[in-house]
């Protein structure tokens, strides 16, 4: 998969629960959907607008300091550094990642945060490159992409609905652009904190380097308390923990 590849996995989203649109802008390439109730057009526009913004402030700061982007580990910024970079880097050093791997959970909840403050929405989804910002007023099935798979669309969570947003990451070695070291299928992590869910996706998915693995990260992250449920798939092999409820789809 290319970066720029058409992510055809959105076909899938429930069009009845929501009614979504794509957003895109130089690398980031947003689907958000919204209760019908709530669509509104100007939404794309303040998406859009928001996007655009935050790429802007994000250039401007990597051009001073380069090594926020190239960092592969844990990196502290500098004074210079916008909110937005300084709370990626938290949460990356957490995770013991650089600060790039919670980019997309950064961008999809900042979208996320414009729209609710801008118009009054039920359920909320915006879905960041397998990276998941979610608002929900009724419990949803959510199935795991797992490329080659055998367990690839087979295996669902149960997202249960809640007061407050919360993220659902996932990263995988085999699948997507993004960089990983590992050579897990998926790696889904759930936490209240999307950009902390995202980079802790990468963390964990760096470690899975065989399906023999795939026990020894799901018992390494009982270290993350802020880990709500953890699902990896490696070739024929799961591991499973935390609180979201597990099926087996047909």
């Amino acid at each position: 998969m290319n970066l720029f590849e058409e992510r055809t996995y959105r076909s899938q989203f429930n069009t009845g629960r929501f009614t979504g649109f794509e957003v895109k802008h130089l690398e980031t390439d947003l689907w958000i959907g919204v209760n019908p109730a709530s669509f509104d057009e100007k939404m794309k526009e303040l998406a859009l607008e928001k996007i655009r913004n935050l790429r802007t402030i994000f250039d401007k700061y990597i051009e001073k300091e380069p090594f926020f982007k190239k960092s592969l580990k844990p990196f502290q910024p500098s004074e210079i550094a916008p909110v937005e970079a300084v709370e990626m880097a938290v949460a990356a050093e957490k995770a013991g990642v650089g600060p790039m791997a919670a980019v997309a959970g950064l961008f999809a909840r900042e979208v996320g945060k414009v729209i609710r403050e801008n118009f009054s929405v039920k359920e909320l989804l915006i879905e960041n490159g397998g990276d998941i910002y979610l608002l929900l007023q009724n419990e949803m099935l959510l199935s795991v992409f797992a490329g080659e798979s055998i367990l690839s669309e087979r295996i669902g969570i149960i997202v249960p609905a809640s007061d407050d947003a919360f993220g659902i990451c996932t990263s995988a070695g085999t699948v997507g652009p993004s960089i990983s070291y590992g050579k897990a299928d998926a790696v889904v992590v759930v936490c209240k904190d999307v950009l902390l869910a995202d980079a802790l996706a990468t963390s964990l998915g760096n470690l899975v380097k065989s399906p023999d693995h795939v026990e020894k990260v799901i018992n390494k992250a009982e270290k993350y308390p802020e880990i709500l449920t953890l699902l990896i798939i490696c070739e024929d092999k799961i591991g499973i923990k935390g609180e979201n409820e597990i099926r087996i789809l047909k």
